[in-house]
Formats: structure tokens, sequence, C-alpha cells
């Protein structure tokens, strides 16, 4: 099996121009999503799809609003060192309806932390301005930083 390239490159393409087998793979997938199809022989075989094209082509091929429908976005923060800040801090985000899915956090020095969050923000009910408002106002918050965002 070829090295993965580092640097993928994605391209957004019409669905009348992919070859048949993608187009195939992308209706066995939808099948196997919906419970439509209770395994992948199943799948390919209502759509008429030999399983190793299937396996050759279910992990880079994707309807656009999957892609899409996810937004995630990495947080730093620089805290002061107290008991129950990471607590706070996490409950905030839940509140406002982001999911983490990712925690790091330094081991204190002088006092003070470093935290790094991932979070899913797609079903946020606050306005992610608004979160971030809220996290600065934390007593314990020195630092908020948007690191990066994207799926």
């Amino acid at each position: 099996m070829p090295k993965k390239e580092l640097n993928e490159k994605f391209y957004l393409v019409r669905e009348d121009v992919l070859p048949e087998a993608m187009q195939k793979t992308l209706e066995a997938k939808q099948l196997l999503e919906r419970g439509h199809a209770g395994s992948v022989w199943e799948a390919v075989r209502s759509v008429d799809l030999s399983r190793s094209a299937f396996y050759k082509y279910r992990d880079t091929v994707f309807p656009f609003h999957t892609v899409v429908k996810e937004k995630i976005i990495t947080l730093f923060f620089h805290l002061e060192d107290r008991s129950g800040t990471l607590s706070q801090l996490l409950g905030l985000v839940a509140s406002c309806g982001g999911n983490i899915l990712t925690i790091h956090q330094t081991i204190p020095l002088q006092g003070r932390a470093n935290v790094t969050l991932s979070l899913n923000v797609t079903d946020m009910n606050v306005p992610l301005d608004e979160m971030l408002s809220r996290l600065k106002k934390l007593e314990f918050v020195e630092k908020v930083e948007v690191l990066g965002s994207g799926a």
C-alpha cells in the first residue's frame, strides 16, 4: 500500500463526472449509514459494485454535505492554576453546546497552566464569538486564542 501524502489535495467534483465505481461507493455508504443494508456485502450487492471497488474508494469519496457539516476549532488558554478551573472552563463550553473532542493541559508552572481544547462547534446554542467572550470573562482565564478552525 503506498504511503499517504502529507499534503493531500482535495477537489470538489460534480457527481456526473465521477467514475461509476465512485458513484456506487457513495450509494453503498449511504445504504450502510441509513441502516438499509446490514453489511458491506449486502450494500455492494444492492448497487452492483464489487467489494474491492468499495474498499478502494470508501475512505476517499464523500458527499459534500458530510465534509462541511462539522465545524472544529482549536482554542488555546493561559490559565491561573486554581482548583476547579478546568472543570469550570469545560462546563462553560458544554453549556454553550460545544462538544469537546480533545483536551491537553500542561503541568502548572509558576501558578500558570496552558490548556488546548479541540471542539466540535456544529451544534452550539450560542454564537462562537459569544462563547469566546464568556470564556475571556472567567476570572482565572488570562488569555484565549483561536489556534485553528476547519473540518
